[in-house]
């Protein structure tokens, strides 16, 4: 299923939180809220993961306006409280799979489009509090040098 809407897994190496950011990020999320929930006395924090996890993913996310659920699966969760299902059927695996195609792209269309709006305002907020450097002429400024370098350089 990954290959077929283009997801590629990728690995990182241990103890190098820095190359697996979104997985950070989530974790300063979860961690919290599971503190919250747990009984220090008994230890119970494995009762509250499925709940946790699953309101982690049916909650909208502010940059993207979709929730991780709906970005992943292309449609909205089914909840208990949803009553009854729809009716609506595919009558071949391929037309299910077309659909499935046309939700995502268009989902992640729109996603894409207010990650970059989204982007933008937090650019403007940033340089409002950030000065443009003013240089001269023949002003000393150090440089770096990026790649790598031998031992001893």
């Amino acid at each position: 299923m990954s290959k077929l809407i283009g997801y590629d897994h990728t690995y990182s190496t241990t103890y190098h939180p820095q190359s697996n950011g979104m997985i950070e990020r989530f974790n300063a999320t979860f961690v919290p809220q599971i503190a919250k929930l747990q009984d220090k006395e008994n230890n119970n924090r494995d009762e509250f993961l499925s709940p946790v996890v699953f309101a982690y993913n049916t909650g909208t996310h502010s940059t993207t306006q979709y929730s991780s659920f709906q970005l992943l699966y292309g449609r909205e969760p089914r909840l208990p409280t949803d009553g009854k299902l729809s009716s609506f059927t595919f009558r071949k695996p391929s037309d299910y799979y077309a659909q499935l195609k046309k939700s995502m792209t268009l989902i992640h269309g729109y996603a894409r489009e207010n990650i970059i709006q989204k982007q933008q305002q937090y650019k403007v907020q940033y340089d409002k509090l950030r000065p443009d450097p003013h240089y001269a002429i023949n002003d000393r400024v150090l440089i770096r040098r990026h790649g790598l370098q031998n031992k001893l350089e």
